[in-house]
């Protein structure tokens, strides 16, 4: 975990070192600066001459100055270092992401990717910058300052002896009891982010069904959840400070005490004033020091179990992946499964398509109809390759999906979803997802195919209108033309269209339809509905049925052959168009 993290500084390797540098250079300036304080005090009270005494004190102004700029240079350099170190850590994650199938993605809810990116990379990126600025300055004034106070007090300096380990075993414990609480929070975390997530997005199914202090009861639990360890460890880590203070005082008690008595017995010769004032020092920074490390532990667990889940998306290997030598052009739009069977899980019981033998010709229009977990959506997600069959081949365009590259086959299939996501910004910059390049003519035709092209024109700024987050401000049916017009820029060899004129209306449906017939003959139009009109002109029609094709054929031949498709259509002419 710790090589995959050091490989995210990448670039910032200079100011990460040139931080170490300067750290270096303050701690041993800091560590001095008593030393040399120390031989001005005991040569005041010896009576040294003023000129040695501003020599002296400009030094001390001097060395003053080069740690403060020392501690300021590395406070640049270590916040540079720490934020891209975040950026680039930001990075990798988002691009390993990008590169998930939706099995790799199902692992993860979108709530802990969103707490792994945020809370999680801002406390990687914590610890990291503790280590190489306070991580590297603590041990180090540690060290110089026992060093140092051993040069300086001699047998003085035992009371170090017994106070360094009784605040070291203290600091280590209390902060080995407050470790718990904080893992625990983490996965709290994602049920807090979980909760927000949910309530902004379902706000006026909430609203709707007026359940609004259940929403803030359900997120005041998880809320008061996350209190209640975070108080936990914080009571405890509490305990640092009366500790550290109780060490200060005893130290300050003893160095005083006995350093007075030995120089008063010794009339100066062994210990001084100077040597008193100095161990003064050395032991406040040999116990902050101590202090700075128990809370730098504090914060490397914390980290580590950050790093553990953000190491579990990178370290996840995505599920597709591209063949060896792969192909890079689709020739048609033709699809062929093979005895495809495919389940999402290999842990899964029951296959969610089996047995599926379909030939489908390029340019042809191919109607999908069943009920609700019949498989629809299952059996088009495989043509892009959004998952892999379990057994059997999808072969589009005479090949198999799996030896094409992943980017030239999903380019060569366009899907248009019955939950559309419309993305910020203006109508005209969320139809270039489909084509970066596409010239306004090309925006406008492809709308005017979808039936988008008059309610855009309707708008006051047209094509330049802003679209809000999600597509809020516009409606279901023109989010779903939208979303039409844009997979229709892709220029497709197949276009796949899972229920999305459901929030359209018939006629309208019907001249979506007919545009495709006229302007994209030779693309395959895969249409998935749950009116019969919306694919009963179609040249094939699949009727699913539990992961199974139940049949198979045009509209008036399945009316003879299969039950289903005759109650389905029965009960839609007969008893009105349910989706209307």
């Amino acid at each position: 975990m710790l090589k995959r993290m050091i490989s995210c500084i990448r670039e910032y390797k200079l100011p990460t070192i040139l931080t170490l540098i300067f750290i270096v250079g303050e701690a041993i300036i800091e560590t001095f600066i008593p030393f040399i304080t120390a031989d001005l005090v005991n040569g005041i009270k010896g009576g040294i001459e003023m000129d040695t005494i501003l020599k002296t004190g400009l030094l001390l102004a001097l060395m003053a100055c080069l740690s403060l700029a020392c501690g300021a240079i590395a406070a640049l350099t270590c916040a540079k270092a720490s934020t891209g170190f975040a950026k680039n850590l930001r990075k990798d994650i988002l691009h390993k992401i990008q590169s998930f199938s939706f099995e790799n993605i199902d692992k993860f809810s979108s709530s802990s990717l969103v707490t792994r990116m945020t809370t999680d990379v801002s406390n990687v990126q914590m610890s990291f910058m503790m280590i190489i600025r306070t991580a590297i300055r603590s041990p180090l004034m540690l060290i110089f300052s026992i060093v140092m106070a051993y040069v300086m007090g001699g047998a003085l300096a035992t009371a170090f002896v017994v106070i360094i380990p009784i605040l070291g075993i203290g600091l280590y414990l209390v902060s080995r009891k407050a470790m718990p609480a904080f893992r625990r929070v983490f996965k709290k975390y994602d049920r807090l982010n979980e909760s927000i997530e949910e309530n902004v997005q379902a706000m006026r199914v909430v609203k709707g069904f007026s359940r609004e202090d259940y929403e803030k009861e359900k997120f005041g639990v998880a809320a008061e959840d996350i209190r209640n360890d975070f108080t936990k460890a914080e009571r405890i880590v509490a305990l640092n400070t009366p500790l550290m203070n109780i060490c200060i005082n005893i130290n300050m008690v003893f160095v005083l005490f006995i350093g007075s008595k030995m120089s008063i017995e010794s009339m100066g010769q062994t210990v001084d004033v100077g040597q008193i004032s100095a161990m003064l020092t050395y032991g406040m920074q040999i116990l902050m020091s101590l202090m700075m490390l128990s809370m730098i532990y504090v914060m490397l667990t914390m980290s580590a179990e950050s790093i553990k889940r953000i190491c579990e998306v990178l370290d996840e290997e995505p599920a597709l992946k591209n063949p060896e030598n792969p192909v890079f052009e689709v020739k048609d739009g033709s699809v062929l499964f093979d005895n495809v069977n495919f389940k999402y899980s290999l842990n899964a019981k029951k296959n969610a398509l089996s047995n599926i033998n379909i030939n489908i010709k390029s340019g042809m229009t191919v109607g999908i109809i069943g009920g609700t977990g019949s498989g629809k959506s299952s059996l088009v997600q495989l043509i892009s390759r959004l998952y892999d069959t379990t057994e059997g081949s999808v072969k589009v365009g005479g090949i198999d999906v799996k030896n094409y590259d992943v980017e030239a086959l999903r380019d060569a299939v366009s899907v248009v979803l019955q939950k559309n996501v419309l993305f910020s910004g203006t109508i005209k910059e969320n139809l270039r997802w489909g084509n970066k390049n596409a010239t306004d003519e090309e925006i406008t035709e492809a709308c005017r195919l979808a039936q988008a092209d008059d309610f855009v024109r309707s708008f006051p700024e047209g094509y330049d209108t802003k679209i809000e987050q999600g597509g809020t401000n516009v409606s279901g049916g023109q989010r779903q033309r939208l979303c039409i017009a844009r997979a229709l820029l892709k220029k497709p060899k197949i276009l796949i269209l899972d229920d999305s004129t459901s929030a359209v209306d018939t006629k309208t449906d019907s001249l979506i339809r007919e545009g495709f017939k006229k302007f994209i003959p030779t693309t395959t139009k895969i249409i998935i509905a749950q009116r019969i009109s919306s694919v009963m002109d179609a040249d094939m029609i699949i009727v699913m049925e539990n992961g199974y094709v139940s049949a198979v054929g045009t509209h008036s031949q399945l009316l003879s052959e299969s039950e289903i498709y005759r109650e389905v259509y029965e009960q839609q002419t007969n008893g009105g168009d349910s989706d209307e």
